[in-house]
Parts: C-alpha cells; sequence; structure tokens
C-alpha cells in the first residue's frame, strides 16, 4: 500500500442505523469542517458530489500547506432502516417483548452490562420509556371512564379510547423522545438474532462494489469510515473485500476508521457468528489500517472496548484495532462540554463534529488532510484504559 502524502483521497461514510436522509452527513460535515478549520487555522471547502454513487459531496482542502481533495461518498441504507421502523404502535410493543427475550433468554444481556453500563441503560431508557407510556395511557383511560361514568355507568366503557389515543400521540412525537427510533434499532439486530437480514446482505454487497472500483482509481487513501451500528456492516464489508482479493497490492492505502462502535450489541448474540469471524479475520489483516475511536464521555459507544478482544475472538498475531480515546472532556473546551455532556445522542456524533482541542484527533484532517490514516498514527500507542478481557458468551465463527 502506498504511503505517498494524500493529493486525492476517496471516503466511503457507513452510517448506523438512521433513517435520515443522508443530507444530514453533508449539511454536518460543511458546518463543523467550517468551525474546525477555523479553530485550528486550515481551509476547508465543499462542492456538489462528482462520483456516481447515491449522495455525496467534494471536498477541497488546504491543510499543512498542502492542497488535498477528497471525493466523500454516504453508502446509504436509510431506506431499509425506514422499511424496519414502519411498524406500530402495538407492533412496537410486541418488539420490546422479543428483544428483551432475545437478549435475556441468550445470556447476551449481562455480558453487555459487564462491558459498559452505558449502553446498557440506553437499551434500559426505550424499554422503561415504553412502559411509562403504556401506563399514563391506561391512568388516561381509567380517569376518562371516571368522568364517563358520572353521566351513565355504561360510559365508562368509553374511557378505553384514550388508551390507543395517548400511545398514538406519543408515537407520533417520538422525535422528543427517541423512544419508539431506539427500540426499532435494537430490535433490528435482535429480529435475526445476530445475523444480517438478507436485505442488509445484499445492499452490503453493493457497498463493497463500490469500494472496489475506488480501490481501482488514482487516489492515495480509500477511507471507510463506519459509525455506531454502521461499524459492523463495515467491518464484514471489508473483511469480505479483502477474502476475494478485491484490495490491489500496489493500490491506494486501504484504511478503516471505526467511530462510537456498538458492536457487542450484536458479536454477543448467539448467531453472529458471520460478524465474529469476521472480526477475528480483519483484526490480523496487513490490506489495511484500523483505527478505532470513542469516548467514555459517549454513553450510547462501548467506549474503549476492543469489539475483537470483548467478543472472544481475538487470534494469534492480531494487530487491530488500534483504541483511541476522543477525550471529550479534555478536547472539548469546558463551556462546550457543560452544554453538551447531557446531551447524549448528539455526543454520540461528536466524532464527526469540531473539537476545540483536537489533538491527533481530527476527523477533517483525517478525511481530508495529506497524511494516510497509517502515516497519522503509525507508532501511536492504544489507549491505556481499553478495555480487552474476553466478555462474549459466544464465540463461535462462520469463515
Amino acid at each position: 500500500m502506498t504511503s505517498d502524502p494524500v493529493h486525492r483521497r476517496r471516503v466511503f461514510y457507513v452510517p448506523g442505523y438512521d433513517p435520515v436522509h443522508a443530507r444530514k452527513y453533508r449539511e454536518m460535515y460543511r458546518k463543523e469542517g467550517a468551525e474546525q478549520a477555523a479553530i485550528s487555522g486550515y481551509e476547508i471547502a465543499l462542492s456538489p458530489g462528482r462520483t456516481k454513487g447515491r449522495f455525496g459531496w467534494h471536498v477541497e482542502a488546504r491543510i499543512d500547506g498542502a492542497e488535498v481533495q477528497a471525493d466523500v461518498e454516504v453508502l446509504v441504507w436509510s431506506d431499509i432502516v425506514r422499511g424496519s421502523m414502519a411498524q406500530g404502535v402495538l407492533a412496537t410493543y410486541g418488539q420490546l417483548l422479543q428483544t428483551a427475550w432475545v437478549y435475556i433468554a441468550s445470556g447476551a444481556l449481562f455480558p453487555l452490562i459487564g462491558v459498559r453500563k452505558g449502553p446498557f441503560l440506553a437499551v434500559l431508557y426505550p424499554v422503561g420509556f415504553l412502559l411509562v407510556q403504556l401506563v399514563l395511557a391506561v391512568l388516561a383511560a381509567f380517569g376518562l371512564g371516571a368522568v364517563l361514568g358520572l353521566i351513565h355507568p355504561w360510559l365508562a366503557w368509553g374511557g378505553l379510547i384514550a388508551l390507543p389515543v395517548v400511545l398514538e400521540w406519543f408515537r407520533r412525537n417520538d422525535n422528543r423522545f427517541l423512544v419508539y427510533y431506539l427500540m426499532h434499532d435494537y430490535a433490528y439486530s435482535a429480529r435475526y438474532r445476530g445475523a444480517n437480514p438478507p436485505e442488509l446482505e445484499a445492499r452490503m454487497a453493493e457497498f463493497g462494489d463500490l469500494i472496489a472500483q475506488a480501490l481501482s482509481e488514482d487516489v492515495q487513501e480509500v477511507l471507510v469510515v463506519g459509525h455506531s451500528s454502521g461499524v459492523h456492516l463495515a467491518v464484514s464489508i471489508l473483511s469480505d473485500l479483502i477474502r476475494a482479493g478485491r484490495v490491489p497490492a500496489n493500490g491506494p492505502a486501504l484504511a478503516f476508521l471505526s467511530l462510537g462502535q456498538v458492536v457487542p450489541m450484536v458479536s454477543f448474540l448467539p448467531k453472529a457468528s458471520r460478524l465474529r469471524g469476521d472480526l477475528r479475520y480483519l483484526s490480523t489483516r496487513d490490506e489495511l489500517t484500523w483505527v478505532d475511536v470513542s469516548a467514555p464521555g459517549d454513553g450510547c459507544a462501548f467506549a474503549l472496548c476492543d469489539p475483537v478482544a470483548v467478543t472472544g475472538v481475538a487470534p494469534e498475531g492480531k494487530r487491530w484495532p488500534l483504541v483511541l480515546s476522543a477525550a471529550f472532556r479534555h478536547t472539548l473546551s469546558p463551556e462546550r462540554w457543560k452544554v453538551l455532556r447531557r446531551q447524549y445522542f448528539r455526543l454520540h456524533f461528536q466524532y464527526m463534529c469540531a473539537f476545540d482541542y483536537p489533538g491527533d484527533y481530527d476527523y477533517f484532517r483525517i478525511t481530508a488532510g495529506p497524511q494516510t490514516l497509517a502515516a497519522r498514527y503509525r507508532g501511536r500507542a492504544p489507549s491505556p484504559s481499553r478495555i480487552e478481557r474476553p466478555v462474549s458468551r459466544y464465540t463461535g465463527v462462520s469463515t
């Protein structure tokens, strides 16, 4: 793989479980990139995409005296996410019961608690809030029934109309609470007990073709960025590419940046043998550089957990990932940290945003700067507080 300075780069962003249009990520990149450039003293500008993918944008930057062009493409699967979220109130409560049963009955839940409590609390939030919504709806039904019963005893049964009305109100206003969204997210992984749904496997194959095409182009680096649930998708996509011999020996440098990963939520499930095998395989490969960045301040991620090691599939000769901390308490100003520390969902996206004191992690230098990911972190020691102890009950792999 080339170690030359980067003048042209292809970036593929694999989002997590997100139903929102990909333009959200372009606007985030535009706004946060401009702010980081002002803080760090470089130049960065966006223009319409020049590639043939579903959605992307072109970046021109001048960083550390070098001019770099990057084409960023979002690997879109939000349509699949929206399809999985097209559930009514009753179906969502059914998902709650099914998801709870999968994680408890399989024995995956308690090992997850032992790794990081933050993601476990994030799982409890939609479960608890859905039950609270149900209690409030029942109370409303009883209250309305009591009032109607004063008119005539038989009218008391009319109070039941409040039950679906209240529950539907909560569903329609979920943008305030994110309860249904999170429930659908966890249910999507639990539905097949850790295996990928067929429609997702098909889309991942398409993503692999796009990355393989970029590896044949005149660029110095092909960078794959996975965020949240997108990390475990990227692990399997890249493993498939390398196994199939689609990474040219003399082609661009191949790099993988995983951000805010939630891999154990899937890899700890009984039928996640495909993902576990891919984690094991990718961790030894010299065809790529894999850097994993998270932060203890991100309560939605398995912060500083080596996803290969905690899953219990670390092989002899393991090289990756290099686990690093974004250290929000040190890289954000006290004023900004005070504002963001309770905004858990916003903090989960902080990795793609501006930092007041970025240190050696700067998303925009990585995606639009003159250094490859390998060069940037060559010789960098992993975070001393990383978690590497095997925890998963299930370690079987498929090859």
